[in-house]
């Protein structure tokens, strides 16, 4: 149930009831401040059947310090174990009898708990959600055999080569900042953590200031809001942690030896932060780099020369950094004439920007992205439970297609320049005993 870590290929003052907001297709979207300073944004989808809620806590494993480490995660799973009414059978019992789907993810800067139900089951939703958020047990014994769950969980995880990879990648990119520290945490931190400093890391971030409760489908959002309003109680305010931005990455190269039959290999640069208004020429870079299989990449590398199976370019933004990286596998007598590849791609998008026809298919590709995701309440969900808390508001799809629209290729260029010209980082995981299969 819980434990699925997000890490790759995602992006978040007001009164105390805003007007509703339609957001197109008969979708209408509220929004309000409940005491406390939690937020409550809603659409509703008159045509839905379902329900789809979630909150999202504005701390995730960059907001962790020494032996906190992997605390965020640790949290997401003991959540689903119990509450001081509820044993973790009784809450997926409950759930698997209404037919829904109750889970949660860990980042780097945030965690989402969230259920699907249908329409009629709402009340049984906001119950269940607000009460592991809110009131979660920390049984002793629970809290042990969740631990060795997790500890398993990291065992699959450093088994995983083409997930290591970025991990490695992040090391390399932020070597002394939390954004460079794997999520799960380590074995030392996870076997080391006692329970009340679980609880007390609770206490401190789970606090309505630092808390976006998201909604969508079938739903009046006077009801959604007086009933998470109804089941907060009077915690704490809290507030959002205060991150120190890392130093810039300086560029560097790392090789992790595994026995394997593919050379897992990732090459990152400098990206951009998430309130960064270059962000929308900064998806249209990435589309044309590698996002598509009419991409730069994945027609070089796969179509035309035949050495991957898989190539692809990702982005993430951070509080105040981001990256913008490449992944490939390859077979190891491959790795260096892959690298030289990818190398050259960033290479000619820093030198030369990217064409007309290229511009205008990732403004397509991207505005029919944004709009085929939203045809169920559980993309609805995440759109605006991530939007609020990420960038303190929920812009209408309208304005996102507008900002797409007027992104030009000069802006596309002088950023290409920028950051594909700038350090580059290399992470390799492959069977491999030293550094020179990195070296360009």
């Amino acid at each position: 149930m819980a434990g699925a870590t997000a890490a790759r290929g995602a992006t978040r003052g007001d009164a105390a009831r805003d007007p509703p907001s339609v957001a197109g297709g008969g979708v209408t979207l509220a929004e309000e401040s409940l005491d406390g300073g939690l937020t409550v944004v809603t659409e509703s989808m008159p045509d839905a059947r379902s329900v789809t809620l979630g909150f999202w806590v504005g701390t995730g494993s960059a907001d962790e310090t020494g032996s906190l480490w992997g605390a965020s995660h640790f949290l997401e799973h003991l959540l689903f174990k119990g509450t001081d009414t509820r044993s973790a059978r009784s809450i997926s019992e409950a759930v698997d009898a209404s037919g829904g789907d109750l889970n949660a993810f860990t980042t780097k800067e945030y965690t989402s708990f969230y259920v699907r139900l249908l329409a009629e089951q709402l009340d049984l939703g906001l119950d269940i959600l607000s009460d592991i958020l809110w009131s979660p047990a920390f049984r002793p014994g629970e809290v042990e055999s969740e631990r060795q769950v997790i500890l398993e969980e990291i065992l699959m995880h450093n088994d995983e080569p083409s997930d290591l990879v970025h991990e490695v990648l992040a090391r390399v990119m932020w070597p002394s900042h939390p954004l460079g520290r794997e999520v799960l945490g380590e074995e030392a931190t996870i076997v080391g953590m006692t329970r009340d400093q679980i609880a007390a890391f609770h206490a401190e971030h789970y606090r309505p200031a630092n808390v976006v409760f998201a909604a969508a489908g079938a739903l009046d959002h006077a009801e959604v809001a007086g009933g998470i309003a109804r089941r907060l109680g009077s915690p704490p305010v809290g507030r959002h942690p205060a991150r120190t931005p890392p130093a810039a990455a300086p560029g560097g190269t790392a090789v992790v030896e595994r026995d394997t039959e593919q050379a897992h290999l990732a090459v990152g640069v400098p990206g951009l932060a998430r309130g960064d208004e270059r962000r929308y020429a900064l998806s249209i870079i990435d589309h044309v780099l590698g996002s598509g299989m009419s991409s730069r990449l994945f027609q070089t590398v796969r179509e035309e020369r035949g050495l991957v199976y898989s190539v692809y370019s990702y982005r993430e933004s951070y509080e105040h950094t981001g990256v913008l990286a490449v992944y490939a596998g390859t077979s190891p007598d491959k790795a260096r004439e892959v690298l030289g590849l990818v190398h050259e791609e960033l290479d000619r998008m820093a030198e030369g920007g990217i064409t007309g026809a290229e511009l205008e298919g990732a403004r397509s590709h991207l505005r029919g992205s944004l709009v085929l995701g939203l045809e169920d309440s559980g993309a609805r969900m995440s759109r605006i439970g991530h939007a609020r808390l990420t960038h303190g508001r929920v812009p209408p799809v309208e304005e996102l297609e507008r900002r797409f629209a007027a992104v030009g290729l000069d802006e596309v260029a002088e950023l290409a320049a920028e950051l594909l010209g700038g350090p580059r980082s290399v992470a390799v995981v492959g069977p491999f005993p030293d550094a020179r299969v990195a070296e360009r």
